[in-house]
């Protein structure tokens, strides 16, 4: 398979856990329960959002997105991941490692941008909220969440486009479980600095920007709480947004680790941290998709009640 008249490779070889038998045995276990609990409990929170009139608002509007897009996420990946737990030979061809690429990127670029929309929500729910009907009315969150799922998608197009134009002539082994777009670019037998600094300008946009925001948004939103006069008032107040704050906080912490991290030198310190990176990097994956869903049951009186108004009456019906 050609790809910009230079490529001469038509798939990859993801190289996972190869060197490590006993580990894939385990991991396919642990990966797989993880991965039906990530079905299991956005899945829950997509019908609850949806069956029960209480959640029509745009804070559950945009938690039903979130799930969705945790559930998208996680199987552009973990189905992969666990074949190749399976797979003595471990290959996928180019397409589909573009393919996997774009969604993997476009779901990770959305997640950002939705976060700080529901930042944004809870800003005007705790300091205007006498305003709240009209500035987060249907007519507005609605194209908020579209554009999240569009803005993520665009970017990813833009970033895949430029990866799969480079020439792929020499080694096709991925050191990872996935096509992690970063992999890839090793492989490529080109320059990749317009990649690099393109990537770049994404991470300021998508990663950057919404972390900025985000922050700003909580920054009002604690003044505000704090002038509330009664302990009670302030308590319900926060436990709006303790949730998505738990969520946020998870979310840019496991990327901060993992790109924060100091590189080691060593030949066999560097043998060492690539196993590491790669199973933080896989543990990532998984597990910020199975949380979410968790603390918000846990940590939303309102979604609590409504899983379990859900689960009775399946129980009983």
């Amino acid at each position: 398979m050609e790809v910009g008249n230079q490529s001469v490779v038509a798939g990859f070889v993801l190289l996972g856990l190869s060197d490590q038998p006993k580990l894939e045995k385990m991991f396919f276990v642990f990966i797989l329960l993880m991965y039906l609990v990530i079905l299991l409990g956005n899945g829950v929170i997509i019908l609850v959002t949806i069956l029960d009139s209480r959640l029509h608002t745009p804070m559950y509007f945009f938690l039903g997105n979130l799930s969705f897009l945790d559930i998208c996420y996680a199987t552009s990946s973990i189905p992969l991941v666990l074949d190749g737990f399976l797979t003595p030979k471990k290959t996928i061809s180019f397409s589909g490692c573009a393919m996997q690429m774009f969604l993997s990127f476009a779901m990770g670029a959305t997640e950002c941008v939705l976060l700080g929309m529901m930042a944004f929500d809870r800003y005007v729910a705790i300091c205007n909220p006498l305003r709240y009907p009209v500035v987060m009315s249907k007519a507005v969150y609605v194209p908020m969440a579209i554009s999240s799922w569009v803005a993520g998608g665009a970017n990813s197009l833009v970033q895949i486009s430029l990866a799969v134009q480079l020439p792929f002539c020499g080694d096709n082994v991925i050191n990872h479980f996935t096509c992690e777009i970063l992999a890839v670019l090793k492989l490529a037998c080109a320059d990749i600095s317009i990649n690099v600094i393109s990537m770049g300008v994404a991470n300021v946009i998508f990663l950057g920007v919404p972390v900025l925001f985000i922050s700003g948004s909580y920054v009002f939103i604690i003044a505000t709480i704090l002038r509330i006069p009664s302990a009670e008032g302030r308590k319900k107040a926060f436990s709006t947004c303790s949730a998505h704050l738990t969520v946020v906080v998870i979310f840019y912490g496991t990327i901060l680790f993992m790109y924060a991290k100091p590189k080691s030198k060593d030949p066999l310190g560097a043998d060492k941290q690539d196993l590491s990176d790669k199973l933080i990097s896989l543990f990532y994956g998984v597990l910020t998709p199975m949380l979410n869903p968790i603390i918000y049951s846990l940590r939303n009186k309102h979604v609590k009640v409504a899983v379990k108004t859900l689960v009775s009456q399946k129980c009983f019906a």
